[in-house]
């Protein structure tokens, strides 16, 4: 069964789901029906799933979405070899109109869910030195710069923050030659010298999240 048959099922079955917890207390923001599919791997409020590399998307820029959801689709990402959970997502984006990625990045903004818990473990002290170049693009607090299209990083998964550092550094993300803002990402990562450095960053990114 291809991803175009599979998916109205999915949906249908997503849907059942949905309704059987209507009267639950704090109702989640229930997608539109063509993205109940996206809940499948990153929750119903979009809380992520680490046993399956699916991040926490909840809240996220609209914008930048987008872009991500436009580069899967274009082979931007989840092309490398390296890159399982990203070649997992290709298929998913790929079968969206540039209207329906639009629709789906403001729904992902839209929903709302608690921070993620800290899993990384490392020097936050020192990571906070490493994390001074990352401030220009991402924000003092990684609240992301809209100017220069840096996401905000305060909110996302520390394993996810590790994992795409290190796909960065390594090239396994970044490496297309149309992305720009992976090419500056790769630069960014290579000052992480070693798995150390990428926890410590990330280890003094959770400690803004508690701010």
């Amino acid at each position: 069964m291809n991803c175009r048959s599979f998916l109205p099922c999915l949906t249908a079955v997503c849907c059942l789901a949905f309704a059987s917890s209507s009267g639950a207390e704090d109702e989640p923001l229930i997608p539109p029906e063509e993205f109940v599919y996206c809940t499948v791997c990153h929750g119903v409020q979009m809380k992520g799933n680490p046993d399956i590399e699916a991040p926490r998307l909840s809240g996220m820029d609209a914008a930048y979405i987008e872009r991500q959801l436009h580069a899967f689709k274009s082979g931007w990402r989840g092309t490398h070899e390296n890159d399982i959970a990203g070649m997992e997502m290709r298929p998913m984006a790929a079968l969206l109109t540039d209207k329906e990625i639009a629709a789906a990045a403001r729904y992902v903004n839209a929903v709302r869910s608690g921070p993620p818990p800290a899993t990384v473990e490392g020097d936050a002290e020192r990571g906070k030195l490493l994390y001074a170049g990352c401030a220009a693009c991402h924000g003092g607090n990684a609240e992301g710069v809209d100017a220069v299209r840096g996401p905000a990083l305060s909110g996302l998964n520390d394993w996810y923050l590790a994992r795409q550092l290190a796909n960065f550094r390594d090239g396994t993300r970044g490496s297309h030659a149309d992305d720009t803002d992976g090419a500056q990402m790769r630069a960014a990562a290579a000052a992480l010298p070693d798995e150390s450095s990428i926890q410590d960053v990330v280890s003094y990114i959770n400690s803004l999240q508690s701010r």
